[in-house]
């Protein structure tokens, strides 16, 4: 069931790989973060450090550090903002467990089976606070702005995907709308933001912020299909939980769309009964209708888009590495 991302299957050491341009400036990142994520109270420290341990592709610093050199010089700025996205992520992340009730997550206990709910939300809290505190050490105004503009999208992409459980009628083209909110829009300000701090033109800056959605949405959809049809060992995470929770993601609302009315009212019985076998049940469905496929190529042509962005960007070793990322994507199995 893993196979189902086609291409070799990239593992966290050919990230490592990916990261290598940028290096020395993640080491940097990682300072500030480890900085950051202590406390003087031995409970908090303890929350944490095992919060921030969930973390780990770095994707979102790596945008910013990638963004930024292939415009310019990369600056202090860059480190500052790169860190308070990670915290973000990170605690979108740990809010994310308490809402899917997830149990595990890159092979470690969630904050909320560990601890509890209050816990994993004032921790989620705690580092959006961090995050806020770091920002405001950047003399000019604008990374509030996009970061601001795009925590408010990212909340209303989650807000309305809650909105939506249960509703099997949701369109492919409001699932896209959903997840461009709620995951492809940091991406975008990530991109946006390491331009803009190397002094690139608003061309350039818009034309990255593009290519870090289209990023993000694959990224999502990838995501999406391995919540049906990955493999917990290998990912460390709970899965099968959009279908616990009622969402329609693209794999699902593929299938719905394609299945004959017989077929329909048998899924509309599978998806209503109340155990969590759900996934290994509609596997076959799946399979039946191409949706798996259909949502592997649907990430296939999102990171097209997203390389397609890059045109005009100064070739070299950076835009090599910002193709490559898009590769990565969808290849991935974790």
């Amino acid at each position: 069931m893993s196979q189902v991302i086609h291409g070799k299957g990239e593992t966290a050491e050919t990230l490592a790989e990916l990261y290598l341009p940028i290096r020395e400036e993640l080491g940097q990142v990682e300072e500030i973060l480890r900085r950051e994520l202590t406390s003087d109270h031995a409970f908090v420290d303890r929350l944490v450090k095992h919060g921030f341990r969930l973390g780990g592709k770095r994707l979102r610093p790596a945008l910013v550090l990638l963004s930024g050199k292939v415009c310019g010089e990369i600056s202090k700025d860059h480190f500052t903002l790169a860190a308070a996205v990670e915290l973000i992520h990170t605690a979108t992340l740990i809010h994310d467990d308490v809402l899917d009730e997830a149990s595990m997550r890159r092979h470690l206990d969630t904050v909320n089976a560990r601890w509890d709910n209050e816990a994993s939300v004032l921790l989620g809290d705690y580092l959006l606070a961090r995050s806020i505190g770091l920002v405001g050490t950047v003399d000019t105004t604008f990374a509030c702005e996009v970061i601001g503009t795009a925590s408010r999208e990212m909340c209303e992409g989650e807000l309305r995907q809650i909105g939506a459980r249960g509703n099997y009628e949701l369109k492919e083209s409001e699932y896209l709308e959903i997840i461009g909110a709620k995951t492809a829009a940091l991406c975008a300000c990530c991109c946006r933001l390491g331009a803009h701090y190397s002094g690139a033109s608003e061309e350039a800056q818009q034309s990255l912020a593009r290519y870090g959605r289209h990023l993000g949405l694959a990224f999502q959809v990838v995501d999406d299909v391995l919540d049906v049809f990955g493999d917990e060992a290998t990912m460390g995470k709970s899965l099968g939980t959009d279908l616990i929770k009622q969402k329609a993601t693209l794999p699902l609302i593929r299938l719905l769309e394609k299945a004959d009315d017989v077929d329909r009212a048998k899924l509309m019985t599978i998806l209503s009964n109340s155990d969590n076998h759900r996934r290994e049940t509609l596997y076959p469905w799946f399979e039946k209708y191409d949706a798996i496929e259909y949502s592997r190529q649907k990430a296939v042509e999102l990171t097209h888009l997203a390389s397609t962005e890059l045109g005009s960007l100064p070739k070299g070793p950076i835009v090599d590495t910002l193709h490559r990322l898009a590769k990565f994507v969808i290849s991935r199995r974790q």
